[in-house]
């Protein structure tokens, strides 16, 4: 551990009275709704709801991307997120010229894959989806993107995701941990997946993990992993291959560079990284440092690699990066144990049967 974590660690455990506080504050807030007390707005649509218990990355991007892939082939899909330090207020629909200053790296995502799909943002999400549904009338389905907490909509799926290796059942309230949520509101879920598992994740230690989680009986458990693509170039898309013998300069601004950073290693001769803090914007001086360190790398074969999260934020230094080798590393979500069949078919069904 380095001494920087420690610290760290020793701060947030001197947290704790104000952790239970704030454990407290939502237990309240959650009955309040539970008892209809606070009201949930409904809308008479399907609407599902990608999110989480905690605070950083638990792959919410990843699948609200694939459920955009999955479900524009035979609905008119709209994804609906905040939008997290864009550098605008209130609410947005994305458009031909958007950018990432304006709506925020992972719904700049979203748009730039799915050019067919409306991409919005918005702090108040009860208040924007009336807005998209102006905008966009046509609109059959919205995903939600990081809105499990937010409990103003009633979403009729919800989809809550929990990382392998930091499940909600061992992490505690913020301060001191990284709950934003309580561990019983697990209950409002449909479908829980634990993300980010090893690809060779056997059944037995699968089993472990539910017992661990206990999903009731009409809540289903998916088990997933991150599946990483071909590289393509920042500017101009070229792909190319990842070699035992290429040298990697890594540019990562991400909440988790863990599984990533040990791809890498596996997958390269060896990297350097350059983090940085979750959704950076990335400045000339970034730029100038990272030419300067990848010119001073050994090897015949070297390399830039960013996130595509990270790239929508670089792209706009379109002419310095041409003539780089500076490539995008994209990664999708792979389902464990034949799970991805069934869960299109819950998926399928919740949006068929809808109003019915």
């Amino acid at each position: 551990m380095h001494l920087n974590d420690f610290f760290l660690r020793s701060f947030r455990v001197l947290l704790f009275p104000f952790a239970v506080i704030y454990g407290l504050i939502l237990k309240v807030r959650n009955l309040l709704y539970d008892r209809n007390l606070f009201k949930s707005v409904h809308f008479n649509l399907p609407v599902i709801c990608v999110g989480n218990l905690s605070v950083g990355g638990t792959g919410k991007s990843p699948m609200v991307d694939m459920l955009a892939g999955m479900l524009k082939k035979e609905y008119k899909v709209a994804t609906l997120s905040r939008g997290y330090k864009r550098r605008s207020k209130g609410y947005l629909l994305a458009g031909p010229d958007t950018s990432a200053v304006e709506i925020g790296d992972e719904p700049m995502q979203f748009h730039l894959r799915h050019p067919d799909v409306a991409v919005a943002v918005g702090e108040e999400r009860i208040v924007a989806v009336p807005q998209l549904l102006y905008d966009r009338p046509d609109t059959q389905v919205i995903i939600l993107d990081d809105a499990f907490q937010h409990r103003a909509i009633q979403a009729g799926f919800n989809i809550l995701l929990t990382p392998y290796d930091d499940l909600y059942t061992r992490d505690f309230y913020l301060p001191t941990g990284d709950l934003r949520d309580n561990i019983s509101s697990a209950a409002r879920a449909n479908i829980i997946v634990v993300t980010k598992c090893d690809p060779s994740l056997e059944p037995r230690a699968a089993e472990v993990i539910r017992l661990e989680l206990n999903p009731s009986y009409k809540q289903h458990l998916f088990f997933t992993s991150i599946r990483y693509g071909r590289l393509y170039h920042i500017i101009h898309q070229s792909p190319r291959d990842m070699q035992p013998n290429t040298d990697v300069l890594l540019i990562c601004g991400i909440a988790n560079p863990r599984p990533l950073t040990q791809f890498i290693e596996q997958s390269t001769n060896g990297y350097e990284a350059m983090f940085f803090s979750d959704h950076h914007i990335f400045s000339v001086d970034d730029l100038n440092e990272i030419r300067r360190k990848f010119e001073g790398m050994q090897g015949a074969d070297k390399l830039i690699i960013t996130t595509e999260k990270d790239a929508v934020r670089l792209v706009k230094y379109r002419q310095e990066l041409r003539d780089l080798p500076f490539y995008v590393l994209p990664i999708s979500v792979q389902f464990l144990f034949g799970g991805e069949q069934e869960f299109r078919g819950l998926i399928s069904n919740f949006i068929c049967n809808y109003g019915k």
